[in-house]
């Protein structure tokens, strides 16, 4: 019989680990999957580390994983811009490992509004008025404004912190522009690189993460099948009311393989 589920996009925060803590379970769902032949990749939009670091990280946490098995925002920002605006000029209110990120590929990162192209908001736990009023001033001149992920928290091992959001939210109150692009879940052009990444059409793989208005809302646009997890920020009465339905919801990413034994039967 045909294998109807045979790659897997998996959310980080909230579904494989919380913070520094593995979900109790996670490194033997994932390694039986793999023993099962399906195709997995790793997907974040936190642009906070390097996908070397988040690869190390799993495996330090007992899931052996690769840098090219992981997908980040930066990482969809990059190859984004390289795609449409190669070699322009950028300022990123964002952590160094998003800087990196966009020198590796070739872009100049500048604090002159007047040199400017492009205007970045992500996730960053540095934001102050410098960054702001920099980011003011080359928007007022033109520049593009894109980000790398819509989170408005991110969940970790107590709770939840501001994610990029709120970045988007004081640059958009401020200047009276719109955001023009975010790359991060659920955009399509995350679903576009882990597909390629996966070499799988959409209707073979199946989307898991734990919030509803990104991993869910990316994986049902994009055909995928969707499944939730309740270790993160979604609470299970959350999902009754939600405008955008999972296909299904597990308790833990634990029980992920026997969900895929009844998806391939």
């Amino acid at each position: 019989m045909a294998v109807k589920i045979a790659g897997y996009l998996l959310d980080l925060d909230g579904t494989v680990y919380l913070g520094e803590r593995l979900i109790p379970g996670a490194d033997r769902a994932i390694e039986t999957l793999r023993t099962r032949g399906r195709r997995i990749v790793f997907l974040s939009n936190k642009p906070l580390q390097a996908r070397r670091d988040y690869a190390a990280k799993l495996t330090h946490l007992g899931v052996p994983a690769s840098e090219n098995d992981v997908i980040n925002s930066s990482y969809v920002l990059a190859r984004y811009l390289s795609h449409h605006a190669p070699g322009a000029t950028v300022y990123a209110i964002g952590e160094p490992p998003l800087l990196a990120e966009l020198r590796a590929a070739g872009f100049a990162i500048s604090e002159d509004p007047k040199k400017i192209e492009y205007v970045i908001a992500a996730f960053d736990r540095t934001f102050d008025y410098r960054k702001l009023n920099i980011a003011f001033q080359a928007l007022r001149r033109g520049a593009r404004f894109i980000a790398t992920n819509p989170d408005r928290t991110c969940p970790v091992d107590d709770g939840e912190i501001p994610d990029a959001a709120g970045v988007i939210a004081a640059l958009e109150a401020t200047t009276g522009r719109k955001v023009e692009t975010v790359v991060g879940k659920p955009s399509h052009h995350t679903v576009e690189v882990a597909l390629e990444r996966l070499g799988l059409p959409a209707d073979a793989c199946a989307m898991v993460g734990d919030r509803l208005e990104t991993d869910i809302v990316m994986g049902r646009g994009a055909g995928l099948t969707a499944i939730l997890t309740l270790t993160g920020v979604t609470p299970r009465d959350a999902v009754s009311t939600a405008s955008v339905m999972p296909d299904h919801v597990i308790e833990s990413i634990t029980v992920l393989p026997d969900l895929d034994e009844k998806l391939n039967t």
